[in-house]
């Protein structure tokens, strides 16, 4: 008895080391979370060869597990952990037994919050982003272009290959963009992007928990962070919660049959933005829009499914309290599930309620990106959470305004008419304004060249309400085709590469139209910054008349008087008109030359330019 005792034992003991060489776990994600959130539960997506076959458990004081979630895939794992107010950091160790028996053993690490929810404020009026596509800003560290293991090597030479831009160029380069005046910096994704090709810009996500190592480390990033903050410098991440990439680790072994929304084949979402809230649309183009495919190797998340949906907002939440973001620019905003995305504002906004999020919603029309506002009361009754957009309706308005050589646009949208139908938002005071992206020619091509107009487009950018981005590079005229080409709108910054003849951030090898851009830009964000009226001040215009557009920006302790003449000549504008703002002000100085005008009778403007007037 006593021998066969022993041999059952030593069978049991081989059978569990034999399940423990066979059970590897492979990931659980999220890596840690904080102690003191009020997201306390955290749901543990834990990935491994037969792990459903396994029971997770824990003593550590406070960290209880609540409900373990079998699905139909047996390589995966979902562990709802609870997080008691009184848990404190340290290693918390899960162990995986079969049969009573450990067979492996994991630690996850539970870390002290550095500060509350309530302190992360997020970008607002006072800010200027500037919007960065980290492959083609700076390289500041080579030995991180080629990576072993990663499919995609750089090549600067293809327009649409990677170049070897990266968080370390960014990080050498931030006392530049702090003397320049810029307050805030989105970057284009940098999680990891590991496709076989056109990996540079990073929207195809396949690691939402990790940096790609060709732009660094996840440390790193966070120490951009910290230094950028330093500097009075905020961190704004693009994220993206509609798609990952085809190549995603998950892709050979989905948790659940509908963890993807899937076609019998291929098929891309047909773009209609209206059907969010067209009364007379078909479910057919509905269920089209939301669950159709933005690429072929864009794969469809369905936020439908709680455990994404969970899985989705942890993923952002976790960024923000790692590295200590203070907004989020959500891509692709109305092509998710319309209510999950409802959700899942409102879950990061609890956390953090002086946060700031912008979201994608590239339409021309007012109407069509009011929808999704916060507060904003619409027809078919959809609430959102969403603080802020992207002002897309008047980056068209002010395109056609400038171009026009006739009068500041033609058509139903004017620039003029633009602002008049603010009345249809919730806040356009929190619409992110911006002349051009990452996704449009430059706006240097898209004014032909015309370095007048340019001025005049950044100039009203900078002092219209809203809070403004521009892309790299525009302080320099990085220039791009007048018809859309991604791989040359997003050319490398000059200077961001050893050997580079030309250099923007030292200024040398610019031509004297570049310098002069470059000085104006830097002049204009600087002033901006302590100009208050713009921050949080009222703006009232006037009809444009004879080509100049008049407008004035005011509140208790200052007003501007912001004047864009687009004529080609010089111009006297008569005071008389905009006497109800002036008032008996006779005098003001002009912000860019610091000349004192008088606004007795009129004011001598000079061609095609802005002139920027604080009334004394």
């Amino acid at each position: 008895m006593k021998t066969l005792i022993t041999t059952l034992v030593s069978a049991v003991i081989l059978s569990a080391g034999l399940f423990a060489q066979q059970q590897k776990i492979s990931r659980i994600e999220p890596p840690n979370w904080w102690t003191g959130m009020k997201h306390s539960k955290v749901q543990l997506l834990i990935h491994g060869k037969d792990i459903a076959a396994l029971h997770p458990s824990t003593d550590y004081p406070g960290v209880f597990i609540d409900q373990i979630i079998k699905v139909e895939n047996p390589n995966y794992l979902f562990v709802d952990v609870r997080i008691e107010v009184d848990a404190q950091p340290g290693s918390v160790k899960f162990d995986f037994s079969k049969d009573n028996h450990i067979v492996e053993s994991h630690k996850w690490q539970l870390w002290e919050r550095e500060k509350n929810g309530e302190d992360y404020l997020g970008f607002d009026n006072s800010d200027v982003m500037y919007l960065i596509t980290p492959d083609r800003f700076a390289n500041g560290d080579p030995t991180n272009d080629d990576m072993d293991g990663m499919k995609e090597k750089a090549n600067r030479e293809f327009k649409g290959g990677r170049h070897g831009g990266d968080i370390e160029g960014i990080r050498k380069n931030l006392d530049y963009l702090q003397d320049m005046g810029f307050t805030a910096i989105w970057l284009n994704p940098v999680l990891e992007n590991d496709m076989h090709e056109y990996s540079y810009h990073g929207y195809s996500t396949t690691d939402f928990y990790k940096v790609d190592p060709r732009f660094g480390t996840n440390e790193s990033y966070r120490q951009l962070s910290k230094e950028a903050s330093e500097k009075g410098i905020k961190l704004i991440m693009d994220l993206i919660v509609n798609h990952c990439g085809s190549e995603h680790w998950w892709m050979d072994d989905l948790p659940t049959h509908d963890w993807l929304n899937t076609w019998e084949k291929y098929t891309v979402t047909n773009h209609r933005k209206t059907l969010s809230q067209d009364p007379y649309g078909s479910k057919y183009d509905r269920k089209l829009f939301f669950d159709g495919w933005f690429y072929k190797t864009m794969p469809d998340l369905n936020q439908r499914n709680p455990l994404m949906a969970t899985y989705l907002n942890q993923v952002t939440i976790w960024w923000i309290e790692y590295a200590n973001l203070a907004g989020i620019r959500m891509d692709t905003y109305p092509y998710p599930d319309m209510h999950y995305m409802t959700d899942w504002t409102e879950t990061v906004m609890e956390e953090y309620p002086n946060f700031n999020i912008v979201g994608e919603e590239w339409n021309g029309n007012p109407a069509i990106v009011a929808y999704w506002q916060k507060g904003k009361q619409n027809a078919n009754g959809y609430t959102s959470e969403l603080k802020s957009l992207m002002d897309f309706p008047l980056q068209e308005a002010l395109h056609d305004a400038l171009i026009e050589k006739e009068s500041w646009g033609k058509g139903w949208l004017t620039l003029y008419q633009a602002l008049a139908l603010d009345f249809i938002y919730a806040d356009p005071y929190n619409l992110v304004v911006f002349p051009d992206n990452h996704d449009m020619p430059r706006f240097y091509a898209q004014m032909g060249e015309d370095v007048g107009l340019f001025k005049l487009g950044l100039a009203y950018i900078l002092t219209t309400r809203g809070i403004p981005q521009l892309y790299y590079g525009t302080e320099v005229l990085m220039n791009s085709p007048s018809q859309r080409d991604d791989g040359l709108i997003r050319s490398d910054f000059p200077g961001g590469w050893d050997g580079d003849p030309v250099n923007g951030f030292s200024g040398s090898g610019l031509s004297k139209q570049q310098q002069e851009v470059q000085s104006f830009l830097k002049q204009l964000l600087n002033w901006r910054k302590t100009a208050s009226a713009i921050h949080n001040g009222q703006l009232l215009h006037f009809d444009p008349v004879d080509g100049v557009y008049v407008f004035f920006r005011f509140n208790q302790d200052q007003k501007l008087m912001i004047i864009l003449n687009k004529n080609e000549q010089s111009y006297d504008l008569a005071i008389d008109r905009f006497k109800e703002v002036i008032g008996h002000h006779t005098e003001a100085v002009d912000i860019l030359t610091s000349e004192r005008r008088s606004l007795t009778t009129s004011v001598s403007l000079p061609a095609k330019s802005p002139l920027i007037l604080e009334i004394k």
